[in-house]
Order: C-alpha cells, then sequence, then structure tokens
C-alpha cells in the first residue's frame, strides 16, 4: 500500500498586508506552523511522501531565510517531499527553486524533490511514479497535463498526477479558470491519483480520483473550508483510492452578517458562540437601523469583543442610525436646540439627501456629549 499526505497552497511570504503589523507577524509565522504541523503528521501516519502541489512560497523573491525555516519545520518527516511549482512560485530562472535545492544541500537533505520538469519521478523502491506539471508561468491557457496520457511508468507502480489549476467544468461558478487541467485526465492517464492544488478549499471527488487538498493555513474569508490536509491511501494500481481530510490549521476565518432592527441584544451571544476568539478572524456584515442609544451600546459591545477576537472587522456600511423620540429628548432635554435636531433627523433619515452620513454622525455626536456631559444614566 502506498500512503500519500497531499497538501498545497502554503503561500510562504504572503505579506498580509491588510493587516497591522503585530497581526501580519502572527499570520505569517502561522504559515511555517502550519508546515511542521504536517511534517509532524507525515511522521506520524508513516506516510510514503509528501506532495506539494504548488504555491509552497507566495512569490519567487520570498527571503533566504524563510526557506531556511520551511526547511527546519519539514525536518521531523525525513522521507520525500515533492514539491511542485505554481503560479505564484513559477519555475523559472532565479525562482526560489533553485534556492531551495542549494540551502537543502548544504545541510545535506536528499529528501526534498522539486519537480520543475514534466518528467515522472519514480521513487527509490519503484512502487511510485509521480507526474508532474509545473507551471513555468503565472497564467497558462494550454492543459500542462496532457503529457501524463502518454507517460511511460514502471509495471506495478501506483500512478500519481500533480498539478495546480482550475479543474475544467468542476470548480464553483466564478472560480479562476485560468490554468486549466481537463476534468477527465485521472482517466485519461490512468492515474491512480490526481493530487490537485490552486484552489483554496479542501475538495475530495470533484472528479473520479481526484482531489484538491487546499490551503493547510486559510488567508482569507470564503467559506470554501481550508485548513485541511489530504491523506490518501492507495492499495495499488488501479485500486480507489481512500482519501482521509484531517484539520492542520491554526486561525480560523469566519464571515457573518447580522441584521440588527432596535437593538443589539443579540450579538453578545452570537460572539460568545465562538469557543476559541483569540485565534478566529471574524468579518461581520451589519445591516438594519437602530436608535442612538442602541448604537453607542453596539460601540461598547464591539470594543469589549475586540480585545478578545484575534480579528473583528466590522463592515456597517447598511446599518443606519435610526433617532426615535426618546433619542431626542435625552439630546435636548430643555428643548432649545429642538428645532435643529429635527433638522439633523429629517436629514438622517432621507436616503436621497446629499448630507445624510453628516446628519446621522452630528445626531450620534449630539447623543454621545449629552451622555457624557449628564453622567451614567439611571
Amino acid at each position: 500500500m502506498i500512503r500519500l499526505l497531499h497538501t498545497a497552497d502554503w503561500q510562504i511570504g504572503k505579506p498580509f498586508g491588510g493587516f497591522d503589523e503585530e497581526r501580519r507577524v502572527e499570520l505569517r509565522a502561522a504559515r511555517f506552523a502550519a508546515v511542521g504541523r504536517i511534517a509532524a503528521l507525515a511522521a506520524g501516519r508513516q506516510v510514503d511522501a509528501v506532495l506539494v502541489a504548488g504555491d509552497a512560497f507566495d512569490d519567487n523573491t520570498v527571503a533566504e531565510r524563510d526557506v531556511n525555516r520551511v526547511l527546519d519545520q519539514m525536518a521531523a518527516f525525513p522521507g520525500p517531499w515533492v514539491f511542485l511549482p505554481g503560479n505564484h512560485d513559477t519555475a523559472v530562472t532565479g525562482s526560489v527553486w533553485g534556492r531551495l535545492r542549494s540551502l537543502a544541500a548544504r545541510r545535506g537533505l536528499t529528501n526534498v524533490i522539486v519537480a520543475d520538469e514534466p518528467a515522472p519521478i519514480v521513487l527509490p523502491d519503484g512502487r511510485l511514479a509521480i507526474l508532474p506539471a509545473p507551471l513555468v508561468r503565472r497564467h497558462e491557457g494550454a492543459d500542462l497535463t496532457r503529457w501524463f496520457d502518454q507517460a511511460e511508468t514502471p509495471e506495478g507502480a501506483v500512478r500519481v498526477g500533480l498539478a495546480h489549476g482550475a479543474l475544467e467544468n468542476r470548480l464553483p461558478e466564478g472560480a479562476d479558470a485560468g490554468n486549466p487541467i481537463a476534468e477527465t485526465r485521472a482517466e485519461t492517464a490512468r492515474l491512480d491519483y490526481l493530487a490537485l492544488g490552486d484552489w483554496h478549499g479542501f475538495l475530495a471527488g470533484i472528479a473520479p480520483r481526484t482531489a484538491y487538498a487546499g490551503t493547510p493555513e486559510p488567508d482569507r474569508y470564503p467559506a470554501n473550508e481550508p485548513g485541511f490536509v489530504a491523506l490518501v491511501e492507495l492499495d495499488g494500481p488501479g485500486e480507489v483510492p481512500r482519501i482521509e481530510r484531517v484539520p492542520v490549521a491554526h486561525y480560523l476565518w469566519e464571515a457573518r452578517a447580522e441584521r440588527l432592527e432596535g437593538d443589539v441584544g443579540g450579538l453578545d451571544p452570537l460572539f460568545a458562540s465562538f469557543a476559541e476568539p483569540g485565534r478566529t478572524l471574524l468579518k461581520l456584515t451589519l445591516a438594519g437601523s437602530l436608535p442612538l442609544r442602541e448604537r453607542l451600546r453596539l460601540e461598547e459591545t464591539l470594543g469589549h469583543w475586540r480585545d478578545r477576537f484575534f480579528c473583528l472587522d466590522i463592515r456597517d456600511d447598511d446599518l443606519f442610525d435610526e433617532p426615535d423620540e426618546d433619542d431626542l429628548d435625552r439630546i435636548d432635554l430643555s428643548g432649545f436646540v429642538r428645532t435643529a435636531v429635527e433638522t439633523l433627523r429629517a436629514k438622517a433619515a432621507d436616503p436621497a439627501d446629499p448630507e445624510r452620513e453628516t446628519a446621522q454622525l452630528a445626531l450620534r455626536m449630539a447623543y454621545v456629549e449629552h451622555r457624557r456631559l449628564s453622567g451614567p444614566e439611571r
């Protein structure tokens, strides 16, 4: 039996430019730690090889220090690591792959294999033949797996394809269709398994004997099941592969939407439903309308939970202030600015008024200032 660990899309060196420096450092470090967990899993499950189906690195300019850190994290698994150049780390002159080879050789590592040529890679015992389709440019119009169909491999060897791109007619609508791969490639090339990268979510059974492992450490919000690797068992040539999804992620990226109508009472239970907020990145889209006193309560609630989540990204473009009579009475107890407040209220409620946002902000500021001057409510 052949046992493989299939992974992809590590994107070591990803900058995470949308985050502050502290979070960028932690997110980048998590990608190295994921490699360490993969190595430990590979060793623990006694796999025959680890296949990295493209985009191990975010680009070809990744720092040499980062390449060394990857090799450090790989140390727990002494078996073969087969790396396929993807669309982020293409096999071009001066690519990261030359440095990886050089640094591995300097350490005396003979188990690091760069699959940068379209030619079979037969592991020493002859039981496993890997057919790679390395990318030499970021966007390829041709199907680089076509040569698999004619590839000759040792008799009795398990045939495994290794490619990076879009499986035609199988990915969800709207997915990137670059670097096409025929949906029937596993069949036409007599593959026992086709290990794919590029799609960042885990997708097994997307076509016969074919799977995407996805990224082991999520790096975006879409809910396409990232954070896993595939453990694949093959009893022999022609046998159906057994594919096991194994979680390896540290950070959890979640996107939620919540409609608020009049109060924010439902937010605390929502936030509390996350068992490990300290390693959760939550993008929360809010819509609806709130009176000013609830808007103030919202800010207090978010302030509390921001300190508990690794990242709390609030999108509230569709959440509007709707001051009610109680709000206005609290702003102007004596009535001496009632006319001005009513004017602001009218503007804030009119979607066609070009000063609507300004009026909403002015009302909110007036309410907050009144609360500050009046002291705590009883």
